[in-house]
């Protein structure tokens, strides 16, 4: 494992609790949380089922004694997220309990982030999307993992949104890569103290 850089980067894996992208690209959404950790940075993610929970996962496994994953819930207290939504808890390192919804709490999630990628989806995803757009966020769009991911291009192209900003590929290596190159470079026009470790 690489030494942790001083400016840990949060980035997002977003991706559907359910549906069949979950089964399509479980092993997809592993493979870009490995890869953030790899790099020495944080996975977050919704703190749910599916591509976001397989993500913490592998960021877990990638991570060893290292806090590598951080979930944001839905819910207002632990209680809430396992007995209301019945929500694991078991594969992040940290939750976040917003109380503010599934919209609330994806607004929250995106924002905390310094860049998305998205693996698969359904709405709350294209939600995940959306809000990443408007916040500029740098946004990662892995190809190949079904679900929303496909339709991306088509819902840019319905908004009159260019490409800005986001990036396609279909190798989860090599797309979270480039990703993390360009939040470092977006970085970099940060005043040096605010990078250095603390």
């Amino acid at each position: 494992m690489p030494k942790m850089p001083p400016l840990r980067y949060q980035i997002c894996v977003s991706g559907a609790a359910r549906g069949d992208s979950v089964e399509l690209a479980k092993g997809l959404a592993g493979e870009v949380a490995h890869e953030i950790v790899r790099r020495g940075h944080l996975v977050v993610t919704g703190a749910t089922r599916g591509l976001p929970y397989y993500a913490a996962i592998a960021a877990k496994k990638a991570g060893g004694e290292h806090v590598t994953s951080i979930g944001f819930s839905p819910a207002a207290s632990r209680l809430a997220h396992v007995k209301k939504y019945q929500l694991p808890l078991d594969a992040f390192d940290t939750v976040v309990f917003t109380g503010f919804e599934y919209t609330g709490r994806n607004l929250l999630l995106v924002r905390s982030c310094d860049a998305v990628v998205m693996v698969g989806g359904r709405i709350g995803t294209l939600n995940e999307l959306t809000i990443a757009i408007e916040e500029r966020k740098p946004i990662g769009v892995l190809l190949g993992s079904g679900g929303m991911t496909e339709e991306v291009e088509r819902v840019l192209k319905a908004a009159k949104r260019a490409r800005t900003g986001i990036i396609f590929g279909h190798d989860p290596v090599a797309l979270v890569d480039e990703l993390i190159d360009i939040v470092e470079s977006k970085n970099s026009k940060l005043p040096e103290d605010l990078t250095k470790e603390l």
